[in-house]
């Protein structure tokens, strides 16, 4: 929905979606979306038949998990002190110029803004001053989420933001913007925040991060929050979903 909902990928991209989506979500008959939030746009904004559309949230991979070696994964990328973790390929949907905002308050209380992503310079509004680890190799994710100090999610619009998830199986608090489908999945578990609003987002990263009530009351609603959704969940809902489109 991204493209159709804004022009973070370019107008003619953008243009090109929000003429063949509507044609496909009325002509489908099973649409399927990650949450709630999408499921609703592709029938308020695409036309899709309600009674065609379903919800499968996505999961998380077992190896995102409080145990990862967040010390093997510091040392790899040269991270040699407290950081707070955003997580994404740098596009402007992302809102990654937000973190570049926070930075400074985030570091006179000794945290390090980090994002770990490919970088798209031909999407991007602006460079960067915080500090980019570029893409970062699958393996070495769960170590960098378990080591953060907090991780942060300023999206404008996200279908699922599963990084949130994947942070909390890591035992890391969350702050997420509360925008499009992000309330939807950290429920509870997060501090959600405008995505708009600098210097509370600023307050709320360091709050998650340094205050141990806080930081802790996070950790333990997120490993529950995480636990709700696995790619089994995932597979078995999808294989049901299907099932009931093909039955006569």
């Amino acid at each position: 929905m991204a493209p159709f909902l804004g022009d973070w990928y370019g107008s003619l991209y953008s243009r090109w979606h929000r003429f063949v989506l509507p044609r496909l979500a009325r002509r489908a008959r099973l649409v399927i979306a990650p949450s709630e939030v999408v499921r609703g746009q592709l029938v308020d904004l695409l036309g899709a038949e309600e009674s065609h559309t379903r919800v499968v949230p996505l999961g998380v991979d077992e190896g995102f998990a409080d145990c990862a070696d967040a010390e093997r994964a510091a040392a790899r990328h040269d991270l040699q002190g407290p950081y707070v973790l955003a997580v994404g390929t740098d596009l402007p949907r992302k809102n990654f110029a937000l973190l570049d905002q926070v930075a400074a308050p985030l570091a006179r209380e000794g945290l390090e803004v980090v994002i770990a992503g490919s970088s798209r310079a031909y999407m991007r509004s602006t460079a960067h001053t915080v500090r980019s680890l570029g893409y970062v190799a699958e393996e070495d994710l769960p170590g960098l989420y378990a080591g953060a100090a907090a991780f942060a999610m300023p999206s404008l619009y996200e279908g699922f933001g599963l990084p949130c998830l994947e942070a909390m199986a890591c035992a890391t608090p969350v702050v997420a913007a509360d925008r499009s489908s992000l309330p939807e999945t950290c429920g509870e578990a997060a501090l959600l925040v405008d995505p708009g609003d600098a210097d509370a987002f600023a307050q709320a990263l360091l709050t998650a991060a340094l205050e141990p009530s806080v930081r802790e009351r996070l950790v333990a609603a997120g490993l529950k929050r995480a636990g709700r959704f696995s790619w089994d969940r995932t597979a078995r809902s999808m294989d049901a979903v299907v099932r009931e489109l093909l039955e006569p």
